[in-house]
């Protein structure tokens, strides 16, 4: 069987919560479909944008079993399957193999600092347990652990990895790991402060594993086009620099406190945040609505606008 190769807008999905707090697998149906609608090729459900970390045990779970149900095959379903060790890690793997993933993203285990051979077999071990197609999430902001290109090309001759998300700020790193030619997509995360997105890009890069296509999936299934030619690469200038506004908005503060504030206030169904996080109110949230405005989103998705923000 053929690898899996994925190519354009991998979104990195919210969770979206009823107003009692519950996962609100409504409002995942309409995203999921919202995605799928306007050229996203994947979506990783429970990264850090869907606030994995403080989602309980038995709701990743529900989250994996009722969402897998929902695909119609024409966008994969990936999902954050880190746990805070390598057992719970293969668990969580084979939990959603069994239910019907398409995929899984990992990232070393958060807080305790593995060194990067510890984290390089942790990646090898997890691979040696499935036959789930494996991404890798580097990192290093929230886990404290980052992998130099030398042990991500060790890790990428396992035939089960198939996607590497990148979002350090080394534009070296990206271009040793294209110039090696790994058999996986390589994608980096679409903060313009990182600024990874037009090296990636040009140096040949697969697409962006990106936040913002929450709010504009379209705009970032453009930006995130591989470059056959010029025409890509013109469709990526304009949009890019088009939608800068809204990028430096979303990554305005920890995800996934800014865009899912804005997704909120303009009608897409994402419900409130977890605490301890709390929403953006007032010019904040105000300065985000206007973004949308000024790009016509409202206008090209159909969103309603808020005359006066309420935030509950």
């Amino acid at each position: 069987m053929a690898k899996l190769k994925i190519e354009g807008s991998f979104v990195a999905l919210i969770t979206p919560f009823n107003k009692d707090g519950a996962v609100d697998f409504g409002a995942f149906r309409t995203l999921l479909k919202f995605q799928e609608d306007h050229g996203t090729r994947a979506v990783l459900i429970m990264g850090s944008t869907g606030e994995t970390s403080m989602l309980a045990p038995e709701e990743k779970k529900a989250i994996i079993v009722e969402t897998a149900k929902m695909k119609s095959g024409k966008m994969l379903c990936f999902y954050g399957c880190t746990g805070n060790n390598t057992e719970a890690t293969i668990e969580n793997v084979r939990f959603a193999r069994a239910n019907g993933a398409d995929g899984a993203i990992l990232a070393a285990p958060a807080y305790i600092c593995a060194s990067e051979a510890d984290a390089e077999q942790f990646f090898l071990e997890v691979a040696d347990a499935t036959d789930l197609p494996l991404g890798i999430y580097n990192n290093p902001p929230r886990v404290k652990t980052d992998l130099h290109w030398d042990h991500l090309l060790r890790i990428f001759r396992h035939p089960n990895y198939v996607v590497h998300k990148e979002s350090t700020t080394r534009v070296g790193q990206v271009a040793q790991v294209l110039a090696a030619q790994p058999d996986v997509s390589v994608m980096c995360c679409d903060s313009p402060n990182l600024g990874l997105v037009v090296p990636t890009m040009s140096l040949g890069g697969h697409g962006t594993a990106n936040m913002t296509g929450n709010i504009a999936p379209a705009e970032l299934a453009t930006i995130s086009a591989p470059w056959r030619g010029y025409a890509e690469a013109q469709a990526f200038k304009e949009t890019y620099l088009r939608c800068l506004p809204l990028l430096h908005y979303t990554y305005s503060a920890i995800n996934p406190v800014a865009v899912k504030s804005l997704m909120r206030a303009i009608g897409l169904p994402a419900g409130a945040l977890r605490r301890p996080l709390r929403a953006l109110e007032g010019e904040a949230l105000e300065k985000g609505v206007r973004v949308v405005r000024e790009l016509g989103l409202d206008r090209k998705y159909g969103l309603k606008l808020p005359s006066a923000l309420k935030v509950a």
